[in-house]
């Protein structure tokens, strides 16, 4: 629980970021500012800030050992299952009704990553936890595999303390092992080189020279989370509609590459990789192809897709096939030798 205020030194560091360019095309950070330093002014009368979390690290997912598997597909670990945003955007719903079943009616609106809200502060703010290096929330208890949403009431109830200390200590491997060296500085993350950014928000090409280092990683990356020591402590979710659908767990490139838009729509309903779009689903799969062995199913897959009516997609399909021309090229050489 919170006040509904922004720390000064939040609102700067917003703004160096955005000074920075390293929120890349998404041009709806840099509106609203006025929201953001004032979430109270999102919901009239609101007091309080309820700051929630949600774990959605699934239990029976080989994260690590599939980022070695480079013919499977990897997805990060939140996309697995259904979309958290109107799931939890119920649950917090719920409680704005059982709070007003307990003291009487009240103004409350819930927030799930639908607003210009700056969660993370007011996580801080709230003690659930401290930002790290990799600019995500960290819980001593719970590590960062969690969703935050918040409740904003009109209650003045009791604030908790903020929570004041910083365990990252002298750390860096959450930049020491992000594939693109997106975390550019300690708490700055380079948007345009982060491969969650590239492969969802971004709906254009993914820069050349970053196309190798994305490994098979599909949809987001979880890599700086992955290492992070205080992760030892995260938990599996309890939640049915966070686990893993349609194997998206332990999928096949090839077989994800071929569906069809059809199955795409029906085998991503209610999931948060609907976001991406069938056209960058493409694009990022034809990336990670590349980057796999060049076996005659992948080969036969990608140069299936060169009619696809898209250059986006042709764009990188043509790069991964020419990345596995240059393989063969370089292993004939090598044989000669």
């Amino acid at each position: 629980m919170t006040d509904a205020k922004i720390p000064d030194h939040d609102l700067e560091h917003l703004s160096a970021w955005l000074a920075n360019g390293y929120h890349g095309d998404m041009a709806y950070m840099t509106r609203h500012r006025e929201l953001r330093a004032h979430p109270e002014q999102l919901h009239p009368g609101t007091l309080r800030v309820i700051s929630a979390r949600m774990d959605y690290l699934p239990a029976d997912t080989e994260t690590i050992k599939l980022l070695n598997e480079p013919e499977k597909a990897y997805v990060s670990r939140y996309a697995l299952g259904r979309d958290y945003h109107k799931l939890i955007r119920k649950r917090l719903t719920q409680l704005g009704r059982q709070i007003e079943a307990a003291v009487g009616e009240h103004g409350y609106r819930a927030f799930v990553d639908s607003a210009p809200v700056m969660e993370r502060p007011l996580a801080q703010q709230a003690g659930l936890g401290w930002v790290g290096k990799h600019s995500l929330i960290l819980n001593r208890q719970a590590g960062s595999f969690f969703f935050l949403g918040e409740l904003f009431t009109n209650l003045p109830l009791p604030v908790d303390k903020p929570y004041e200390n910083n365990h990252c200590g002298r750390c860096t491997a959450c930049m020491d092992k992000c594939p693109t060296r997106a975390i550019v500085a300690p708490y700055q993350v380079d948007a345009g080189r982060c491969i969650s950014y590239l492969t969802i928000e971004n709906k254009g090409p993914i820069p050349v020279e970053l196309r190798p280092l994305m490994g098979n990683r599909i949809y987001g990356c979880d890599d700086c989370q992955l290492v992070c020591p205080w992760n030892r402590f995260a938990k599996p979710t309890r939640e049915p509609d966070l686990q893993p659908r349609h194997q998206l767990d332990a999928s096949d490139l090839v077989a994800l590459f071929l569906w069809s838009e059809a199955q795409f729509l029906e085998r991503t309903a209610g999931s948060p990789i609907r976001r991406a779009g069938y056209e960058c689903w493409l694009r990022n799969i034809a990336v990670a192809l590349g980057n796999a062995p060049g076996s005659d199913s992948v080969i036969a897959a990608l140069k299936s897709r060169l009619d696809y009516p898209s250059a986006l997609v042709q764009e990188h399909i043509l790069w991964a096939l020419n990345r596995h021309a240059a393989g063969i090229k370089t292993a004939i050489c090598r044989y000669r030798n």
